[in-house]
């Protein structure tokens, strides 16, 4: 909003600032208000709440210390692990949550940093760093590999990377964090080329740490009851999310997959649809991705180097927002769709989109891709005027055959 309020309208506002501990209040009321409501969730489907650290004591019990300083012992036929993530920590940097952070703390800093600096550019690092940004905020991403977000597609993640270079977010790639010095107020990061080379030092308020997360699996008791995991330390599953230990089973962050809250709700449905002698599925190649920042990178399915990996004669449609109504009438046109489709049959196999609410937009593609949608089909349904989502349909339409509105 803040930086929206920055940009000409035709709105004058006599002056524009950051209230940051009245943003935060909001933040902490919106957080406090979701956690209670699962708490309310929990009550109205007769959950028992167990507060406190559990650990495995043998595969149908689990002994937990509570935050009130007791003991007790949950017994269960089932038992399913979902302990989720944590940061990645780096060699030799200590997170202390106030000049080196890591997402947590770079969601309840006291004040705007003047300078920033991010080490990783993956989804968490450019979401935070976005955020800062828009706040006032010189922002730095220092990232070990030669590109942002490995996982995009390459068109989208250079166009999105100039996007944020534009809003004066800098990137150093192929870098790598050889020297952390705190001892004085702010902080100084020593970097050099990730090949090895000549050292530079980079001074800044805050130092956000977002170089990826980790399965928490410590200190649960996992050896006592002979629970494989990987090199990764994730916890290996079979289809029906059972570990090697009968009645044990474990979903979301700590098995393999995408580290994404929408993964681990759909991996803990089908878990329990299994637990109770139904069917589950979860295919973790229709999970839909999003990018945080402004604007919006959304995307589901392959990207072109996936789809041209697999040998696939294929066709892409694209279509920029520039041209479509709606973006421009609300002066955000900045973004792209682009489809890519099996040339034979026409099926999707991938949509991606940088657009302000790409976030909302891709489910009509989630969908399209579940069902094994040709683009044609997205092509051949109406679409309200004026919308983001007809830039969707006119993508579709270029994949087929030809866009009407370019």
């Amino acid at each position: 909003m803040y930086h929206e309020a920055l940009a000409s309208h035709g709105v004058k506002v006599s002056s524009v600032e950051v209230d940051l501990p009245t943003m935060m209040a909001q933040k902490d009321k919106a957080v406090s208000n979701l956690t209670r409501g699962i708490e309310g969730l929990f009550k109205k489907n007769k959950v028992t709440y167990v507060k406190g650290y559990g650990k495995f004591i043998s595969p149908s019990e689990v002994s937990v210390d509570t935050l009130e300083g007791g003991s007790t012992v949950v017994k269960g036929k089932n038992i399913i692990i979902a302990t989720g993530s944590d940061v990645k920590s780096l060699p030799g940097i200590t997170i202390d949550e106030k000049r080196i952070v890591s997402s947590t703390g770079a969601s309840a800093l006291s004040e705007v940093p003047k300078k920033l600096i991010v080490i990783g550019a993956g989804y968490i690092g450019l979401e935070m760093g976005s955020v800062w940004g828009r706040l006032g905020s010189e922002v730095t991403v220092v990232e070990f590999a030669p590109d942002i977000v490995p996982t995009m597609d390459a068109e989208i993640r250079k166009q999105f990377q100039r996007s944020l270079e534009k809003q004066k977010m800098k990137f150093m790639l192929k870098t790598k964090v050889v020297g952390v010095d705190t001892t004085g107020t702010g902080v100084k990061l020593t970097v050099e080329p990730a090949t090895g080379g000549e050292q530079t030092t980079l001074e800044a308020d805050v130092v956000l740490v977002s170089a990826g997360r980790t399965p928490f699996t410590a200190e649960l008791g996992l050896d006592k009851i002979g629970v494989e995991t990987d090199k990764a330390g994730r916890i290996l599953v079979n289809e029906r999310f059972v570990t090697n230990v009968p009645g044990v089973h474990a979903i979301g962050d700590v098995i393999p997959g995408p580290m994404l809250a929408h993964k681990a709700e759909e991996d803990g449905v089908a878990c329990v649809e299994f637990i109770a002698g139904k069917h589950g599925h979860v295919d973790y190649d229709k999970v839909p991705g999003v990018v945080y920042t402004h604007p919006e990178v959304a995307s589901v399915g392959k990207t072109e180097e996936q789809v041209k990996a697999l040998g696939v004669d294929y066709c892409v449609g694209k279509f920029p927002f520039l041209a479509n109504s709606r973006a421009k009438a609300i002066d955000d046109a900045e973004g792209i769709v682009k489809i890519l489709a099996e040339k034979e049959s026409d099926k999707i196999l991938g949509v991606h989109i940088m657009a302000p609410n790409a976030g909302e937009l891709i489910h009509e593609a989630v969908i399209a891709i579940n069902y094994d949608a040709s683009s044609e089909d997205i092509a051949r349904v109406c679409h309200a005027h004026p919308t983001m989502s007809e830039a969707l349909k006119e993508a579709a339409m270029a994949t087929y055959d030809k866009p009407i509105h370019i």
